[in-house]
């Protein structure tokens, strides 16, 4: 199990950070994800980055206004 944004995701070997976006349904173009509080990752590593089971993961929504 993983906790997406405090909400808990079941995990499996090989889960990817795109998987997870795919099971949460987030399709905003402008997210910032980071894994247990790391460096926030770039759009291109999310298919390459894996994560563990009991990993954290924050999804944010990236909104600018005037």
């Amino acid at each position: 199990m993983i906790t997406v944004n405090g909400e808990p995701l079941a995990w499996w070997p090989g889960m990817t950070v795109a998987d997870i976006l795919r099971e949460k349904k987030y399709t905003f173009t402008a997210l910032i994800v980071s894994v247990n509080g790391g460096r926030p990752l770039s759009e291109e590593d999310y298919a390459a980055c894996t994560v563990s089971d009991g990993d954290s993961v924050a999804v944010l929504h990236l909104v600018a206004g005037g």
